[in-house]
């Protein structure tokens, strides 16, 4: 499953169906949307290739342009909020199948209100950020 946030709102979920590799997430860039960590696939030569034609000085990713913490899960609003409330509502109960979960997901999905979900990123990311300062980049979620 892939999510992003955009302007604050959220985009997704949307499924991945093959595994992710360099070659398919430059598929699914130039088809799709747009979302960067430190997968492997992600920092594919050709998918950087690709960014840094679509989107010059505009991406941001290990080595990159744009600097950014060695331990950017920790700051990400997609890892740090989002999942934790979606596997909070669609674990609730035990699932029978695949089918259920992606019916869970999307329903929890469509369930977070888009503006208090912006909020409550922004006031969450702030307190990561200020933490990671704190911490001088190392880990800091003991800090939270």
């Amino acid at each position: 499953m892939w999510t992003g946030i955009l302007n604050g709102r959220i985009i997704g979920p949307c499924e991945l169906t093959q595994n992710l590799d360099g070659a398919n997430y430059l598929h699914f860039l130039q088809n799709d949307r747009i979302q960067q960590d430190s997968c492997p696939a992600h920092y594919a030569r050709a998918v950087r290739d690709y960014l840094n034609e679509e989107y010059p000085d505009r991406w941001i990713v290990r080595s990159g342009s744009i600097l950014w913490p060695a331990r950017s899960p920790d700051l990400n609003p997609v890892d740090i909020f989002y999942w934790g409330c979606i596997k909070e509502k669609v674990y609730s109960k035990p699932i029978q199948n695949l089918s259920e979960l992606r019916q869970k997901i999307d329903a929890a999905s469509e369930e977070i209100n888009a503006r208090n979900f912006a909020r409550l990123v922004k006031r969450s990311f702030v307190r990561r950020c200020r933490a990671c300062i704190r911490a001088r980049g190392k880990q800091f979620e003991h800090l939270l």
